[in-house]
């Protein structure tokens, strides 16, 4: 089957086919990138969305994660995590400043911890309005973690356009991720930003131990859920995590994944994300073609690569950065900085 004319025309896949996606040979691989990539050129055309996080929040964590290293069930001396209380509403409208300065589209305000307290949502929501009043079109993503309806009015009130809160894995596998909180709050956690239109943002992280079944499974999840913006993390093994020795993915699987999401949630943007560098490696370009969306700067815990790597790719592609009306027009990017700096 032509999957590109076909999910164009709106065809949706069935799981069966999406499986076969996954376990497509090597030597087919360009073949299967070329659909993800008609598919996102026809809704997306060449243009690549910027996002940049700030780590707001760091460690002190109650939750058992198995991939992360922010929880405070690990040694942070194994996993490198420095544990800092919410930053002040000022280093917070900073990064708004920072991320308007790189052609960041949507700045990503980052909480660690199992839910946000009211007085944190209150920090947030006023630096929010503070940068709404600077820069009214930068779109901003708040990830504080499982929520309430009124924290969701709140946060809506003051300007978050999106919501992140991921998925992480399959219904099937979350017991093996993590036993502190279930399935169903993430779940429950999506369908409260939806109810007070806040955008949904929704991924996964891929390399964890599951199998193809439950990839399959993570895609029709998020297409069910109807999540506008999904991101798609590779596992960067942290060490001292449960998943320390994990390393089940190559680059070739990673562009099968990203081209299965592509092509299962056609409309969406689809966000290469964590442990694109670890796990793509030299290919990381070639996820742009199924991808329409990326991360610059640091993740987390764990290190991107010099953010004008990032920007060459994108010009060395053909494609272009997704500008805003309103963002500055930067100067060209030759920090050598891993970091963008705040």
């Amino acid at each position: 089957m032509n999957y590109a004319e076909s999910v164009i025309n709106g065809y949706t896949l069935t799981k069966e086919e999406a499986l076969q996606i996954l376990q497509t040979p090597d030597h087919h691989l360009l073949s299967l990138l070329n659909d993800a990539y008609q598919v996102r050129y026809h809704y997306y055309q060449n243009k690549v969305k910027l996002n940049m996080i700030l780590n707001a929040k760091s460690g002190l964590c109650a939750e058992d994660c198995g991939y992360c290293g922010q929880s405070i069930k690990v040694d942070k001396n194994e996993t490198g995590c420095t544990p800092y209380a919410l930053v002040d509403e000022n280093k917070i409208i900073q990064g708004a400043d920072s991320a308007v300065k790189n052609k960041v589209g949507t700045y990503c305000i980052v909480m660690s911890g199992r839910k946000p307290t009211n007085r944190e949502v209150d920090r947030v929501t006023n630096a929010v309005e503070a940068i709404k009043a600077n820069h009214p079109q930068l779109k901003i993503c708040a990830c504080l973690g499982l929520t309430n309806d009124e924290q969701a009015k709140k946060l809506k009130a003051a300007g978050v356009d999106r919501y992140n809160h991921n998925l992480n894995t399959s219904k099937r596998y979350h017991e093996e991720v993590v036993s502190t909180h279930t399935y169903e709050d993430r779940v429950n956690t999506v369908e409260i930003m939806k109810a007070n239109n806040i955008s949904p943002c929704s991924g996964v992280i891929c390399g964890m131990g599951e199998t193809d079944e439950d990839i399959v499974d993570m895609a029709f999840a998020l297409k069910a859920i109807d999540a506008d913006s999904i991101p798609v993390n590779f596992l960067h093994a942290i060490k001292g995590t449960k998943f320390e020795d994990k390393d089940e993915l190559t680059p070739n699987k990673c562009l099968k994944i990203l081209s299965l999401f592509r092509l299962v949630n056609p409309t969406k943007e689809i966000r290469v994300s964590g442990g694109r560098e670890v796990n793509l490696r030299s290919l990381q370009p070639l996820a742009l073609y199924a991808a329409n969306s990326i991360f610059v700067g640091d993740y987390l815990v764990t290190e991107g690569q010099p953010n004008k790597e990032d920007y060459q790719i994108i010009e060395d592609l053909g494609f272009e950065i997704e500008s805003n009306a309103f963002l500055q027009s930067p100067d060209k990017i030759e920090n050598k900085d891993r970091k963008i700096e705040i």
